[in-house]
């Protein structure tokens, strides 16, 4: 059933190729996605003794780690705490950080990162070897390590995936889309179904049987038109979580990287990203005349927040009637050589970081929240786990610091793993795989459905917009029809899924806070100090509760 073919990064991953229909295979775990969170998840439970299974909707390095650019931030120096980056960390998320999964993210973080090392990922170095130190916004101090300058992500996938195909007891299925969840007569996850894209034959629809399922899906970015994510970001996680019953979290807090290369009016889907760590380094952000526009609105100036430079980009974008401010890195000593992806980006566009201004805009890059999980990755549905962009630890809150994405999906795959090993039940009677439903949503609409999302439930939001926003969602799942079941039409249905989700939270929420902001709800309200937790009823509605900040999700353990 499994052979050893090529893979772009590496050439060594197993892959499942033109599965026949009702196909099956089964593991100790099944961990879905192949980035930094599933790949240390699977590393983890096989140091415990566990057999493991990842599946990928693409090719294992496809997805949203190996396009950060910025590096891992975690206690280093010798003029550094974990007080003081538990500090900045709380500081970014505006009152809504869990207290004790940030005292997780950095006291364990630095362990990680050594792990990380060990596992072969190469970070830069100065001459005398020491690992060399940056700032991005948000830091108060230099923590972040990188590798290739901006290329950190690229390392990090390839010393993982090269980790993860090195032992046998890790199978690796690519080009397959987890579906949905499958659980025993008890109602805990006993694996998912899968749609997976054969080669030269028709699709297969097939099962991981596992004792756990463990979603490292990433992200949603594709939600929005325009994002820093690439393709196969499309909630398939959130939307498998939610469908099977699991509490999602803080979904309205979506990050707006502040400068994504601007390529064009009109640019769709996934846009360069110029990472801020360019901004670490000295580069300033100007109007159209050139002015600095940050010094008067933050004390980091250009190193404030994410959202708080996103906000100011916005407001000069919409006082000025223009779609980008300018970027200055033409002081930065070396920065074609220091940032070579960036470079290569602008070249692409006809411009030469070292000389000359850089177009940039805001545009959708990270969510906050995601399935609600305690601080060992458990979801509230019994033996479904969550890790990196796709769960919601409570580290973010309403707004994610700089470089403690990659960070977090170290630690908690690394608490994951132990609770892997503690908690796995005997295997139970196993239900039947389900048929695959019909009711799809038409890719057609696809288009319809992010251009709704950015206009409406994009940096700026208002009362007005998300109702319009709403509606205009709800009509598109009234259109859903049984079109033909393939990885288009799943992406489309799930897209739909987070998108009526995300819009609901953020309506609910009347106040701006991190990354939300609300146009007629300017200021951020003590009432608001909550998380909003969604879930669908029977009936496929959207039900929202609040939970007051620090107080733990029930997990269905």
């Amino acid at each position: 059933m499994t052979t050893r073919t090529a893979a772009r990064s590496t050439g060594l991953p197993v892959r499942l190729r033109a599965a026949p229909p009702g196909w099956e295979l089964s593991a100790d775990v099944c961990v879905v996605g192949s980035g930094v969170a599933g790949l240390c998840v699977a590393l983890h439970a096989r140091a415990a003794g566990l057999t493991v299974a990842v599946v990928t909707k693409v090719q294992v390095d496809d997805g949203s780690t190996r396009w950060a650019q910025g590096g891992i931030a975690a206690v280093l120096g010798a003029n550094d705490t974990p007080a003081a980056h538990a500090r900045d960390t709380e500081v970014a998320g505006v009152g809504l950080c869990d207290r004790a999964a940030v005292l997780a993210l950095v006291t364990e973080g630095p362990e990680r990162r050594h792990q990380l090392i060990s596992w072969g990922a190469a970070f830069d170095r100065d001459g005398a070897g020491r690992l060399l130190l940056t700032r991005e916004g948000g830091h108060s101090t230099d923590r972040i390590v990188h590798a290739g300058g901006d290329a950190t992500g690229v390392e990090v996938q390839r010393a993982l995936t090269e980790a993860v195909a090195a032992d046998p007891g890790i199978t690796l299925v690519e080009h397959a889309m987890v579906l949905d969840l499958l659980t025993d007569a008890t109602g805990r996850a006993a694996g998912v179904t899968l749609h997976v894209l054969g080669e030269g034959s028709a699709d297969g629809v097939g099962a991981v049987r596992a004792r756990a399922v463990v979603l490292a899906t990433g992200g949603m970015g594709q939600v929005y038109a325009a994002t820093t994510n690439p393709a196969v970001s499309t909630g398939d996680g959130v939307a498998l979580g939610l469908r099977a019953g699991a509490v999602a979290t803080d979904l309205e807090f979506v990050q707006f990287h502040p400068t994504a290369l601007h390529v064009g009016p009109g640019a769709r889907g996934q846009q360069p990203l110029v990472s801020e760590a360019l901004r670490g380094e000295g580069a300033v952000l100007r109007d159209g005349a050139g002015v600095r526009f940050l010094t008067g609105v933050h004390e980091l100036a250009e190193l404030a927040p994410r959202d708080v430079v996103a906000k100011a980009i916005t407001r000069v974008q919409l006082r000025d009637g223009v779609d980008h401010v300018w970027l200055d890195a033409r002081d930065v000593p070396g920065v074609a050589e220091r940032f070579p992806t960036i470079a290569a980006s602008c070249r692409q566009v006809g411009i030469d970081l070292a000389t000359d201004l850089v177009p940039v805009t805001p545009a959708a890059h990270y969510a906050s929240g995601g399935l609600a999980t305690d601080l060992t990755g458990r979801t509230t549905v019994a033996g479904l786990y969550a890790c990196g962009e796709v769960a919601c630890t409570g580290v973010h809150g309403a707004n994610r610091l700089a470089s403690n994405s990659l960070l977090e999906g170290l630690v908690f795959a690394g608490r994951i793993g132990a609770a892997l090993a503690r908690d796995l039940p005997v295997p139970a009677a196993a239900e039947p795989a389900p048929a695959v439903p019909g009711g799809l949503l038409d890719p057609a609409v696809r288009a319809e459905l992010t251009a709704t999302m950015s206009s409406r439930v994009g940096a700026l939001r208002s009362g007005a917009g998300l109702a319009e926003a709403a509606d205009r969602l709800a009509g598109l799942a009234a259109r859903g029809d049984d079109v033909r079941p393939g990885v288009d039409s799943w992406e489309a249905t799930d897209l739909l899924t987070v998108a009526t989700a995300l819009t609901a939270a953020a309506a609910a929420r009347e106040e701006t806070r991190g990354c939300h902001w609300r146009e007629d709800h300017p200021d951020a309200e003590d009432g608001w100090r909550v998380h909003l937790d969604v879930r669908f009823d029977d009936a496929g509605h959207v039900q929202l509760s609040r939970r007051t900040a620090g107080t733990p999700v029930a997990v269905g353990w």
